[in-house]
This record gives structure tokens, C-alpha cells and sequence, in this order.
């Protein structure tokens, strides 16, 4: 183990949180600062676009409980400076490190023109106000973007009895990540559970004047609306990284083992980490689910203890699942890099198959719906391929 004396972790969401453990199950000893924007305790993120928009407030980490080390809750990290090892913080205070953990995360992309009615959805808070509108007798809620919170938010929001249009830039939703035979899937899957879906536009603009009263399309339409969610995607938090001399590029760039290019003391985990995945020839990714912030934390402080030299490059297969009006859809790997796919079990009619997708002839991905034996069996040949 190197011979660290102060550890710094910026971000107690997820990612942060398996840091903190994985530092004090290595053994570490020394101090460990927690940095949170938020003030609760860490808690779990994919409950906030299906339960507890249906009134369950539990959404509880297990291992949060366990925090004992300093923790900075409520403030935010505004600058690095790498020279002297300090990270900055939004109330003028400075803390000193002798190795960093960045896990800082992401946050929802926005659209022109707040209006009272418009929401995004990553914390408590927003799941909160927005549950709050749908129980106040919200009759028309427009999702920009049909990715997997859009459609998350989209199946709730039918359950509830709201009626629904998702407007999606792609051809089908969620093609990119599921392949085009699951996205054609999926947007019928919408249609057939009441979900209004218009693809191939994105929305310019939004109208009203205090309150939303609908959004304008790229073709000119106009939809009407009394709520709008935005859930196309997420920015990753690296503006305080700005001008640390830290490698910037839809994320935070780290090399294999989650360490930051050309530093030996600064880790990532995470959504804002972007790494070249040895299991696809170094292809550069960065993930935004759970499973990988889960995974990843834990890692990236681990190597981090360890030093350069003795670390070990992060391997884990990708992969997440959702649930959009009762169809379990899971995937893994990077279907997206395949130059072929196939349905290798059940079929598109029956609501139940699973997709093999390959790269030259090796797995490479794998997307199936309401077949988790099938998933579990592609997955495992993804990792016995290594992807390659």
C-alpha cells in the first residue's frame, strides 16, 4: 500500500460511497474527507423515476449507514489545483489531499426557458416536485428524450393515468443503446401502453409565460403540455476540473486503471469517468448506470492505494436493465460497436427475446426482453470473448 495520509473524495453519491469503503476494507488508515453537494446520506438513484414517483419514499443505500469520516455535506467542489494538492470548495474553504477520488457524477441537460412545470430528474428533490405535480392533477406530460429514464418516467406516468408524449431525436428510442430491431420493439411497446412517441425531432423551445404550456418541435409542430420532463441526457460535472492541467473530454480521461492521465495521485468512478475499456481494443467509455458506479468506486480507490505500477485495469462487461410498462429490458457490453446483430431467442411478436450482437465475428453486446436466463448466458460470452 502506498503511504497516503489524507484521501479526498469529491462527489457521495454512489461511486463515492463504494470508495469510501473499499478504502477502509484495504486496510487505509488515514484521513478521508467526503465531499457531497447534497445533504443526505447517500441513497439509491434508480428508484427516483418509478417508486417513488408512485409515493414510496424508500430509497435507501445499504452501506450508507456506514460513513464515520469526515464528510462535507452541502458543499461543492469548485476548483482543483493540482500544483499544491488542494481542492477548492464553494465557501472559500480548501482541502489538502495526498490522493483524490473523483466521482463527481452528471447532471440532466437542460432545455431553453424554465417555466414552472418543467423538470429534470437526478436527485430526491426533483422526484419529489415532480411526483407532486403528477399527483395535482397533471393531464399532459411531454418527456424530451425516450432514453431509459424518458421511458421509466413515461410507465409511471401511465400507471398514474397522465397522458403521455415522448418526443425522441433518434429513429427509435433507445436504438444507439438497445440496436434497431429492440428500438422498433420498444416504440411499439409505447404505443401499445397509451405513450404518444414522436421520433426524428427534438424540441426547440418551450411555451408560456410563468407555467409551461407546451413545447415546439424542431419541424415546427407544437405540442401541448403541462408538464415536461427533459431526459435527454446528461452532461457530465468536470466545469470545477477546468484548468486543473486534468485531461477533459466528455468526462474526466483516465487511462485503463481509472487513474487520471499523467497524474499518479487522482483517480475517477463513476459517470464522469472516461476510460479506454481494454475489452474493446481501448475503446474510450464512459458509463452512466448504476451497476458501473457500484463497481467502479470500489476499484478506482483500490488502485488508487495501490499506485500505478500495481494497478489493475477495470474489466467489468457494462451493463444495466430498466423496466418500462412491466417489460424487463436488460443489456451488456457495447451493442453499439457490433457490425452485426441477431435474435438468437424468442421473438419481437411475443414480447420476449434477447439479441446477440457481434464485432467481427465476437460478442460484443447483448440486449434481451423479459429473458434474463438469455442475458445471463450472452453476457458470460462477452466476458469469455473479451469483447474483442
Amino acid at each position: 500500500m502506498r503511504n497516503l495520509r489524507r484521501v479526498v473524495v469529491v462527489g457521495a453519491a454512489l461511486a463515492g460511497l463504494r470508495a469510501v469503503q473499499s478504502l477502509r476494507r484495504e486496510g487505509f488508515d488515514g484521513d478521508i474527507t467526503l465531499i457531497g453537494a447534497e445533504k443526505h446520506t447517500p441513497y439509491n438513484r434508480p428508484p427516483l423515476s418509478k417508486s417513488v414517483l408512485r409515493g414510496d419514499d424508500d430509497v435507501s443505500l445499504p452501506g450508507a449507514e456506514e460513513l464515520d469520516d469526515h464528510w462535507l455535506r452541502g458543499r461543492q467542489a469548485v476548483r482543483l489545483r493540482t500544483t499544491d494538492k488542494t481542492v477548492l470548495l464553494d465557501d472559500g474553504s480548501e482541502v489538502g489531499y495526498d490522493g483524490l477520488v473523483i466521482a463527481t457524477g452528471a447532471r440532466p441537460r437542460s432545455v431553453p426557458g424554465p417555466l414552472d412545470g418543467m423538470h429534470t430528474l437526478r436527485t430526491i428533490e426533483d422526484a419529489l416536485a415532480l411526483r407532486a405535480e403528477l399527483e395535482s392533477g397533471a393531464e399532459h406530460l411531454v418527456i424530451i428524450g425516450g432514453g431509459f429514464i424518458g421511458g421509466e418516467v413515461a410507465s409511471t406516468a401511465r400507471v398514474l393515468g397522465v397522458k403521455v408524449t415522448v418526443v425522441d431525436a433518434g429513429p427509435y428510442p433507445m436504438s444507439r443503446t438497445l440496436g434497431t430491431a429492440t428500438g422498433q420493439w420498444l416504440a411499439a411497446h409505447h404505443e401499445r401502453n397509451g405513450v404518444e412517441l414522436i421520433s426524428g425531432v427534438r424540441v426547440s423551445g418551450v411555451r408560456g409565460t410563468k407555467r409551461v404550456t407546451g413545447v415546439t418541435l424542431t419541424d415546427g409542430r407544437n405540442i401541448p403540455a403541462d408538464l415536461v420532463v427533459a431526459a435527454a441526457g446528461v452532461t457530465p460535472n468536470t466545469e470545477w476540473l477546468e484548468g486543473s492541467g486534468l485531461a477533459l473530454d466528455d468526462g474526466l480521461l483516465c487511462d485503463a486503471t481509472l487513474f487520471a492521465r499523467g497524474h499518479d495521485d487522482i483517480v475517477a468512478a463513476g459517470d464522469v469517468a472516461r476510460w479506454p475499456h481494454e475489452m474493446y481494443d481501448g475503446e474510450l467509455v464512459r458509463v452512466e448506470h448504476w451497476s458501473n458506479a457500484n463497481d467502479q468506486g470500489g476499484v478506482a480507490a483500490k488502485n488508487l492505494l495501490a499506485g500505478r505500477q500495481d494497478a489493475r485495469p477495470y474489466l467489468e462487461v457494462p451493463s444495466f436493465a430498466t423496466h418500462v410498462h412491466g417489460a424487463r429490458i436488460q443489456t451488456a457490453g457495447l451493442p453499439h460497436l457490433a457490425d452485426e446483430a441477431q435474435i438468437v431467442a424468442g421473438s419481437l411478436e411475443e414480447d420476449r427475446f434477447a439479441v446477440a450482437f457481434t464485432r467481427r465475428g465476437v460478442a460484443t453486446g447483448a440486449v434481451a426482453v423479459n429473458s434474463p436466463k438469455d442475458w445471463i448466458r450472452l453476457k458470460r460470452e462477452i466476458t469469455a470473448s473479451g469483447g474483442r
